[in-house]
């Protein structure tokens, strides 16, 4: 028997301002993973890894995303829910499902979140001379977790302006060098994105299982992640079943067109031997830059990088937030009591907010002992991604093919099913590329560090699971009304 709380008694502190627009969830979700830090993370990896060649992955990467994509507007114009993964796998699949889903989304996001600042801090200690060590460095990535989590709780007005900002800065910087490079600092023609491997020894191999443009895609994998994190503000949306899915999908195509051409214009201003670069074995793009526009506009360039990997922090840490409270509003988190408050003027969530902070800060004095960690981080997230997409995606296609789905505003019409299964089994196959043990790491235990993350987050998820199962009520199917969202939602559906 549920329980209804009165008029009377309904919860202020459980209740999200609705502050956010269609631009606000589309500038999220296009932050998430901006377009400099997709590229900065991805390209130096890929590039001597698989050769110019990988430029060809970022199609066969975005056409299986953006059928996840698809995927998740079709499921958030039903369900407009703070937590996005966690709330809909829950509604498709059963209460365990979804808590397991959100437990591993949760840790993807904070892990990932500790990381971006990591890769900020790198980039203000050379802008400001200061030694690139792991403590100096942990040092500098705790003062913008704390940055960041001010922004945070500041307010949406604050976080909206700053995000907007952020945006345009890295879409028109990022942009803006591109067509520079292509105009003027140009090397290679086009047939060099055919190279097919030659230039890495590896023609006859190059597409074979474990292959160099394999490695390359799962590399790839993690540029286009982060449209996700539209749906994770959907409560603060003011018309989310109408703005959310378009939100996800152009933030992802995008963000698309900004890397792919980024990527293209870096190829083609890269030298027949750029391991003569100074700092190439380093950070390629870095190199690149600098070696064509000088190192006096090297400052500039680290600034635009900085900028990104902060706007891509704080949605990070506003989207695992959203999470962490999401879940706690269910009673489904330890300290579930804790954890769902919020500010009394502005509805932030503020426990959820700082322990995100808190974790994240355990994380960076790890980092701070430790030479890997950011590489570690980078490994685990984008498999983390992927194996937190994938329970949805499987949830969907199960409910369809079941023929117990009920479309909501959004709908893909007679090719729901195709879409369905194909992007099931692009998730599969990309987390398994992913999290596949190759030998590119200089500690052979990073080669496994996805899926011994993957046992460890199980087994932790296990027990704190078993401690909270009793309280977590059963959503499976249950619909909610555009009057319902923001508040606390119940298992008759009631708020």
């Amino acid at each position: 028997m549920s329980h209804a709380p009165s008029t009377s008694a309904k919860p202020e502190a459980r209740t999200l301002k609705r502050e956010f627009t269609l631009w606000s969830s589309f500038a999220f979700a296009f932050a998430f993973i901006s377009p400099i830090v997709a590229l900065h993370g991805i390209f130096g990896l890929a590039y001597i890894g698989a050769g110019p060649s990988f430029w060809w992955g970022f199609f066969i990467v975005f056409a299986g995303q953006f059928l996840v994509a698809l995927i998740f507007a079709v499921l958030v114009s039903r369900w407009p829910l703070e937590g996005s993964i966690y709330q809909w796998a829950s509604r498709l699949m059963g209460p365990g499902y979804g808590w397991f889903a959100g437990w591993f989304y949760i840790w993807t996001l904070v892990i990932a979140m500790s990381t971006v600042a990591l890769g900020a801090a790198g980039f203000l200690a050379a802008i400001f001379g200061v030694a690139d060590q792991a403590t100096t460095v942990a040092l500098i990535a705790f003062g913008i977790l704390i940055f960041g989590t001010g922004i945070n709780l500041v307010g949406r007005i604050v976080l909206k302006a700053f995000m907007g900002i952020a945006i345009v800065a890295t879409v028109i910087g990022s942009v803006g060098l591109s067509i520079w490079l292509l105009l003027f600092h140009r090397v290679q023609s086009l047939s060099v994105l055919l190279d097919g491997g030659a230039s890495i020894g590896e023609s006859l191999q190059y597409f074979a299982v474990g292959g160099p443009f394999l490695l390359a895609l799962a590399f790839i994998g993690w540029s286009f992640v982060g449209f996700e994190s539209a749906a994770a503000i959907s409560e603060e949306v003011a018309e989310p079943r109408r703005d959310v899915p378009k939100a996800i999908l152009s933030s992802l195509v995008l963000i698309a067109i900004v890397v792919m051409f980024s990527a293209l214009a870096l190829i083609l201003t890269i030298p027949d031997e750029p391991e003569q670069l100074a700092g190439w074995g380093a950070d390629p793009v870095y190199a690149v830059l600098t070696a064509h526009l000088g190192t006096g506009i090297s400052v500039w360039i680290q600034i635009l990088f900085v900028i990104g990997f902060v706007a891509s922090f704080l949605a990070l840490q506003t989207s695992a937030s959203r999470l962490i409270w999401a879940k706690a509003r269910d009673n489904a988190l330890p300290a579930s009591g804790v954890l769902v408050k919020l500010t009394k003027r502005q509805h932030q969530p503020i426990a959820a907010v700082l322990f995100t902070t808190a974790v994240g800060t355990l994380l960076l004095l790890v980092s701070s002992l430790a030479e890997n960690v950011y590489a570690i981080g980078v490994n685990f997230t984008a498999g983390g991604f992927y194996l937190s997409f994938l329970f949805p995606v499987l949830g969907f296609a199960i409910v369809y093919l079941r023929g117990r789905w009920v479309s909501g505003k959004f709908s893909l019409g007679s090719v729901t099913g195709i879409i369905a299964i194909v992007a099931t089994v692009w998730v599969v196959l990309q987390l398994v590329n992913i999290a596949w043990p190759r030998a590119v790491n200089d500690l052979p235990v990073m080669d496994w560090s996805i899926v011994i993350g993957a046992a460890v987050l199980t087994i932790l998820g296990l027990i704190a699971y078993m401690a909270v199962r009793r309280n977590i009520p059963d959503m499976t199917g249950v619909e909610v009304t555009d009057d319902q969202i923001g508040e606390e939602m119940r298992p008759d559906g009631l708020g």
